[in-house]
């Protein structure tokens, strides 16, 4: 096994403003208490590929209804790898629960962004059969699998990324 990254969670000052973007009726003192709270990811079996991450509050999506949700995790990898992140499996099969983006990638340098790499993973009840999901605070309901990257021979890719969602190709 390679180890090659390690999680760590955001500032609370971060977590805090991020989370309060998404859940504006949330006090500093409830999010701080969810701050404190996280878990980092981790793996469930020594077999597993996957790091669970894990839902800082409780969650219930209405078929067809979206949520971001802002982790408090970020990932600090060696260059050369990419952290992909999923739905856990079990929920896209019993609900058909999706990432809005189909496969989240956080790149190596996204750790070193202005806000701070902050992991957010948004995620849509997309089945047609009218069940609602629901998952309960600290129950893993994302996974991310660290992977390894190539690039060309002649790449010349040279700018520095500073932000999260479509940062790059910005001028």
């Amino acid at each position: 096994m390679n180890r090659i990254a390690t999680f760590k969670k955001v500032s609370e000052e971060r977590f805090k403003e991020d989370f309060r973007s998404v859940y504006p009726d949330m006090d500093e003192k409830a999010a701080a208490k969810i701050y404190g709270e996280l878990r980092l990811p981790e793996r469930a079996t020594k077999g597993s590929a996957g790091y669970d991450f894990f839902a800082p509050v409780d969650i219930e999506l209405k078929p067809g209804e979206t949520v971001k949700i802002p982790t408090g995790m970020r990932a600090g990898m060696e260059e050369g790898w990419v952290l992909m992140v999923f739905p856990r499996s079990s929920l896209g099969f019993k609900y058909k629960l999706q990432l809005n983006n189909t496969v989240g990638i956080v790149d190596s340098d996204y750790f070193y962004s202005d806000n701070e790499g902050h992991i957010f993973i948004k995620i849509i009840n997309d089945n047609n059969e009218g069940k609602t999901v629901k998952i309960e605070k600290n129950t893993a309901f994302a996974q991310g699998i660290f992977v390894p990257f190539g690039i060309t021979e002649d790449d010349h890719a040279s700018e520095e990324r500073n932000g999260g969602f479509g940062s790059t190709n910005k001028k």
